[in-house]
């Protein structure tokens, strides 16, 4: 007895910058993964990234449209800045094609349930490749089963120095720029993965001249009733760890822990205890994010049981009622309560 092998699974990437470039290179990593085409506002740019990221089949499209349209390509991963995702998801819904679409999905909640709205039947998921990393997943597996005790606290940070220099999406509020969306969007998802749904969350942050928001400190109660203290940064090198403190002891994740090496469970009283990543780790991570979306494709699902469409609405809903708190507006709240 003979068993196929599914066809490849013939990615389009929809923009040219920095993410889609780290996403082009964990795809040559990923089993069943080819660059099909890439999509950019300018032919040069669509050619250099080709040449330097696919192959000779790779096709450079000079405008998103013409990506969206290409017949070769299987689903389209939206790695445009965050303004733009719902405008480029759509796109790519009305041509038929399923969607990755970077992080934050949109830049609210409202907008995000008019994304999935469009999408309808077709495949859509936001890009949170940590929860598709494999060590991620066996750590909430071991937890959800019981075998590491009951998870009470979650402390998690996530930042970087971030230089004037960088992209314009950093710093430009017209982007969605700030700490918040850009990385806060990791120790929230890690809590929400560990502890379960939010019931409540304050925040404090300090904003810049241009009212974005530079650093944020977050206290979280969820619906179990565990805690996490969440924090993130534009300003500082700071520790980008989590741990989850549980009735047996203490789980340990180093930086990055958003895309961790390994973890350590010290039971309490008892020797630490190295954790591995039960299977591959393709490219940095996102390669298991990509080999995620394929096989939800093969298998037909419309949503990723590991992102489902459920969890990426509660975390923006959470995040624009983060921002009111700390007075953090973008052009996409207009009509929002202030």
């Amino acid at each position: 007895m003979t068993t196929s092998t599914p066809e490849p699974t013939r990615w389009g990437i929809l923009a040219t910058g920095k993410i889609a470039r780290t996403f082009a290179e964990n795809l040559r990593a990923t089993p069943g993964a080819v660059l099909a085409a890439v999509g950019s506002r300018s032919q040069e740019s669509a050619d250099a990234f080709a040449r330097d990221l696919g192959d000779d089949d790779t096709r450079a499209h000079a405008s998103y449209d013409a990506l969206v349209a290409d017949p070769d390509v299987d689903v389209v991963y939206v790695a445009s800045p965050h303004t733009h995702h719902l405008e480029h998801a759509r796109l790519a819904f009305a041509a038929g094609k399923p969607v990755l679409c970077e992080k934050p999905l949109t830049m609210t909640r409202a907008d995000a349930e008019a994304l999935f709205d469009a999408a309808g039947s077709l495949f859509c998921m936001e890009a949170m490749w940590m929860a598709c990393h494999p060590l991620v997943r066996e750590l909430r597996a071991r937890i959800e089963g019981g075998e590491l005790g009951t998870p009470h606290q979650v402390h998690a940070d996530l930042g970087f120095v971030v230089g004037t220099d960088a992209s314009a999406r950093m710093w430009d509020p017209a982007l969605g720029a700030g700490a918040l969306l850009d990385m806060g969007i990791y120790p929230l998802t890690f809590a929400r993965l560990m502890l379960g749904p939010f019931a409540t969350a304050v925040a404090v942050g300090d904003l810049g001249a241009d009212g974005i928001d530079l650093d944020v400190a977050i206290a979280a109660r969820h619906r179990s009733g565990a805690v996490s203290a969440l924090t993130t940064s534009m300003t500082s090198a700071s520790p980008r760890s989590a741990t989850v403190a549980t009735s047996r002891g203490l789980l340990s994740l180093p930086a990055d822990f958003h895309h961790p090496a390994h973890a350590v469970w010290t039971p309490d009283g008892g020797e630490p205890q190295r954790i591995e990543p039960p299977t591959p780790v393709y490219g940095t991570g996102l390669g298991n994010e990509a080999l995620h979306v394929q096989e939800c494709l093969q298998e037909g699902l419309a949503e990723s049981p590991l992102v489902p469409r459920s969890q990426t609405l509660e975390l923006l809903g959470v995040m624009d009622d983060l921002r009111r708190q700390l007075g953090v507006r973008y052009a996409a709240d207009a009509g929002a309560p202030a």
